[in-house]
């Protein structure tokens, strides 16, 4: 295949891609090459096995140096994700969880109605081996799942984001006219400010002993997070809550004669 052709320009607009502890240099130069064949080019690394940067990942990439430079490393997915207002997460298997499944084509399509509308979205992709936990699915607002041969459902990371890239492309190539970029509704609420909300009604809670059986407690937070998550907040709605959160703590503090 030929490579890039330095006398068109590049497009360079979309989702954020972000893989959680990728292992190889090559799967990510892989990823990078798929992106910048369909039109992306924002990709973030969670704790990559090997280190950044990478000469395979730039090898692997094919040219696609465009995205490898501007790649981004982070500790954690709360900070991978934290400027974002809308994330979707990546699952070959079925999850016990309150969140809707769309396929690439509806996913992207929800995607490319927010970027219109000047929101910052992501897709996040799962580790080789076992893909992404419970936990981290529950900082999504919903999930992407592909339509594969159930006798082998063997899919590598570099193969499904070029399948969401090539969705993206198809949309994007599809509308009558450039997105129109304007103001976010009602200052959709960003996972910062997401993760920061789940932490201080955590913390509440676990000083309040809700979180009883212990056993139970990690099954509780995931349900209040896919809660508050599938509530679609809005920053206002999130400052609202956290001062409803701090009234209540203030008042266990006073009964207990803490202040």
């Amino acid at each position: 295949m030929a490579g890039t052709d330095n006398k068109k320009k590049l497009i360079e607009e979309g989702p954020v891609v972000i893989l959680a502890e990728p292992q190889l240099g090559e799967n990510i130069g892989m990823v990078a090459r798929a992106m910048a064949n369909f039109g992306l080019a924002e990709l973030r690394l969670v704790n990559p096995r090997d280190g950044w940067p990478s000469d395979k990942a730039r090898r692997a990439a094919s040219n696609a140096d465009h995205v490898i430079d501007a790649v981004k490393v982070f500790d954690r997915i709360e900070d991978a994700i934290a400027d974002l207002h809308f994330t979707y997460a990546t699952t070959a298997r079925h999850r016990d969880m309150l969140k809707p499944v769309r396929s690439p084509r509806e996913a992207v399509s929800t995607l490319l109605t927010k970027f219109k509308s000047g929101e910052r979205t992501g897709i996040l992709f799962g580790r080789e081996r076992w893909g992404l936990n419970n936990e981290e699915i529950a900082l999504s607002d919903e999930i992407v799942t592909f339509p594969v041969n159930p006798a082998f459902a063997s899919l590598n990371i570099a193969q499904a984001v070029l399948l969401m890239s090539y969705e993206w492309m198809n949309a994007t190539m599809a509308e009558p006219e450039k997105p129109v970029f304007g103001a976010i509704d009602s200052e959709t609420a960003s996972k910062e400010d997401m993760v920061g909300l789940f932490e201080h009604l955590e913390s509440a809670l676990d000083d309040a002993r809700y979180f009883h059986p212990p056993e139970k407690r990690e099954r509780m937070r995931l349900n209040l997070r896919n809660t508050f998550t599938h509530a679609k907040l809005k920053t206002p709605e999130i400052h609202a809550l956290r001062g409803a959160i701090a009234a209540l703590e203030r008042r266990w503090k006073k009964k207990r004669g803490e202040w």
